[in-house]
């Protein structure tokens, strides 16, 4: 009767060699996506010093491995963040209904953002602007046959492209990782508690935001093709297709705030196919609408109404992140350690950066078009137009928006700088205790080693006091640039602005400032794009794998175009191996490293009962406690930990080290006399194991922060596992 111990890997993993340290490794269940490993037969012992059969759970290429699957996520990057910040709300339930309904509308407006970034480039730039200045299709064989076309039939035709554009991110959003043999089970919507079968199931869910978001995003462009025609005819038909579409968007927003949208039902499904449907017929009429032939029409400036649908976007989702902030705000005061200044706070700041990346892509598109179409003459108010130069000016509330996140970037970077320099030498001095307390050979080794220790003691332990900070900073300035961006619908952009407050002098150095910012946001947006492509084929900006794996562990619960979730294949997964390893008379122990050790204890709460009692759960530099219970609440905490625990008979131990700057103890600390059974989970091990140079070493010990290797330490916890399990003897 063995014992198998089934480790599962973190973020960014380096394949199931170095997860099971053997130079050789075959598959033995999974495919190329998600697989288990064990060492070839005859290449390594199968087995670890502990006695248990080492076996490896590689999950990763769920979530990227190739560079056209990391592309598309780099694209769904603020879908994606804009998705998981429903899962950081402080309270689940009925009693987080409403700040739910807020994050699904915030999500809608990213949708939303996606459309208007199209329509100002084919619509507003091309199809508007260029095609009525001969200097702009001079020589440009690819748009100068827009010169002999209507206006009306100019959008009609260019509207194409923001409907091609639609249909590629919903293809790309489409995509699960659900196994036929997983949706044999009744749909659900998931669930307010880790614990419950359908937690991961948010089939039904999804199904109903595609339908609405669709209907949103086709009802955004029917917007802007009828505020440019319903004004310019004055007609009836122009007229009740505008109203029509307010109707469209009004019925959409609707169906996002209702409750029902959360439950099961053909019912709420049949609404939400009806209005996509409708979607679809309404935009029909309006490319129909917009094709019927008109007297001559000469188009000037930019698209009308168009800069007033994105101020009005920006100006709501400033009005809506305020929202949020304030729900959150008197919803946290519910948690049980509200104190920390990020506990809780996770969703506007999360819905913020999204926003910052949408505007990123939109603008950083909007003006490099713009750039290229005409020529270099991009107009400002300290830059007059060369003579027939084409006005081709994106939003002024892009200038404002642009303008403010750029030094919202800028503040940031600066409050990193400064914020470590705050309480250094206090903390410098409470390290220095720590490693006296630790290391009785700390006076006998060299001043340096004993700083380099105490670095890394100071380092990990920074993020906790730099996150708060930096998001405090981030948002405060996000909200004030939506609002100016909102205000820009009387049409005052920044350069105007300080024009008319101090003359050239001042509007000079604020468009320099404009146009940076613009430059670079588009830079960043190229930038990320590029280290999407690359992301895992170079470890020097892994950073975006490790993004994309902590991001959509998730299931998508308020935005459906964000990537599918792994975890609704790796639980199914990994559930049934363990099913099947007990089935052949194995006991199990689950390892898992860093962001594993999420995976392996929301696994252990779907176990069936029959299996739970022959397994037993090894965590290692998790974040669970130190940073899952302070950034989702609502379903990562103490409640939530103890039934992993109960779950098991406490067959659990947790590594954790003070270097370790993302993982930390699981629960709090407590007496050392205490019944508690959570009180025996977390076991500190020294890091380094010492100070000196040991006798059978050239070097002291490294220090290995959030690096975790098996070692003396971790065959020790398997060992002591490996004996509570129960064995099928009794």
């Amino acid at each position: 009767m063995g014992i198998t111990e089934i480790r599962v890997h973190g973020v960014a993993d380096k394949g199931p060699e170095t997860i099971l340290d053997r130079p050789i490794v075959v598959r033995i269940a999974g495919d190329d996506d998600a697989g288990f490993y064990r060492p070839r037969p005859g290449f390594g012992d199968p087995a670890d010093p502990g006695g248990a059969t080492v076996e490896a759970y590689r999950w990763s290429r769920l979530t990227g491995g190739t560079a056209t699957r990391t592309f598309s996520l780099v694209l769904l990057l603020p879908f994606m963040l804009s998705n998981i910040a429903v899962w950081m709300l402080p309270v689940p339930g009925r009693g987080g209904a409403a700040a739910r309904s807020v994050c699904r509308l915030l999500a809608a407006t990213m949708t939303a953002m996606y459309v208007l970034s199209t329509v100002g480039v084919s619509l507003d730039l091309i199809a508007w602007q260029c095609a009525a200045y001969p200097r702009c299709l001079e020589g440009r064989r690819e748009v100068s046959w827009l010169g002999d076309v209507p206006p009306g039939q100019r959008l009609a035709l260019l509207a194409v492209l923001p409907i091609i554009a639609i249909a590629v991110v919903w293809r790309l959003g489409a995509r699960t990782w659900q196994l036929p043999e997983d949706s044999a089970r009744t749909p659900g919507v998931g669930a307010d508690r880790l614990d419950t079968p359908g937690f991961w199931d948010t089939r039904s869910l999804l199904r109903r935001l595609r339908s609405i978001h669709v209907a949103l995003a086709l009802g955004t462009l029917n917007a802007t093709l009828l505020l440019t025609l319903a004004p310019h005819d004055a007609a009836p038909p122009g007229w009740l297709l505008l109203a029509a579409d307010v109707v469209l968007l009004a019925g959409a927003v609707v169906l996002l705030c209702r409750p029902a949208i959360e439950r099961r039902g053909e019912q709420d499904q049949r609404g939400a196919s009806t209005i996509r449907w409708v979607a679809v017929a309404l935009t029909a009429l309006t490319l129909g609408y917009a094709l019927t032939p008109r007297p001559p029409w000469s188009a000037e400036g930019t698209l009308p109404g168009y800069d007033v649908l994105v101020a009005g976007l920006f100006a709501g989702q400033m009005v809506l992140l305020a929202v949020l902030g304030l729900v959150v705000l008197v919803q946290r005061r519910h948690l049980p350690r509200p104190r920390a200044l990020s506990t809780g706070l996770g969703a506007p700041v999360l819905i913020s950066v999204a926003i910052g990346l949408g505007v990123a892509y939109s603008s950083g598109l909007t003006y490099g078009l713009a750039e290229y179409l005409d020529r270099g003459s991009s107009p400002t108010p300290a830059r007059p137009l060369p003579p027939d130069a084409p006005p081709l000016a994106p939003p002024i509330a892009y200038r404002w928006v642009t303008l403010g996140f750029s030094l919202a970037v800028l503040v940031v970077i600066a409050v990193a700088l400064l914020a470590p320099r705050i309480g250094r030498d206090r903390r410098r001095r409470a390290a220095e205790e720590l490693v006296q307390r630790d290391y009785p050979e700390a006076s006998r080794v060299p001043p340096e080693r004993a700083r380099a220790v105490r670095d890394a003691l100071v380092w990990a332990r920074l993020a906790d006091r730099l996150g708060p900070l930096l998001s405090f900073a981030y948002v405060v300035l996000a909200v004030l640039t939506l609002a100016a961006a909102g205000l820009s619908v009387i049409g005052l952009g920044p350069g105007r602005l300080a024009l008319s407050l101090g003359g050239e002098s001042l509007a000079r150095p604020v468009v320099f400032v404009t146009d940076l910012g613009a430059l670079l946001i588009g830079l960043f947006a190229l930038t990320l794009a590029g280290m999407g492509l690359f992301a895992y084929q170079s470890g020097a900006i892994r950073l975006v794998g490790v993004l994309w794996d902590l991001a959509t562990f998730w299931p998508r619960a308020a935005h459906p175009l964000a990537p599918p979730c792994y975890v609704e294949r790796a639980v199914p997964e990994l559930t049934r191996r363990i099913s099947q390893l007990i089935a052949d008379g194995e006991c199990v122990v689950l390892s898992g490293q860093s962001h594993g050790s999420v995976l392996v204890a929301v696994t252990a709460l779907q176990l069936p009962d029959d299996c739970r009692r022959r397994v037993a759960l090894l965590t290692y530099a998790s974040p669970l406690g130190s940073r899952y219970c302070r950034v989702f609440p609502a379903y990562v905490n103490g409640e939530v930990l103890r039934k992993v625990g109960d779950q098991l008979s406490w067959r659990w131990i947790n590594l954790w080290r003070y270097t370790d700057p993302v993982g930390g103890p699981v629960f709090a600390p407590r007496p050392a006399m205490t019944n508690d059974p959570a009180a025996r989970v977390d076991r500190r091990v020294l890091d380094p194991k010492g100070l000196l140079i040991p006798p059978t070493d050239t070097v002291p010990p490294p220090v290995h922060g959030h690096r975790f290797i098996p070692d003396g330490d971790f065959h020790a916890a398997i060992r002591d596992l490996a004996g509570q399990v129960d064995r099928p003897d009794g």
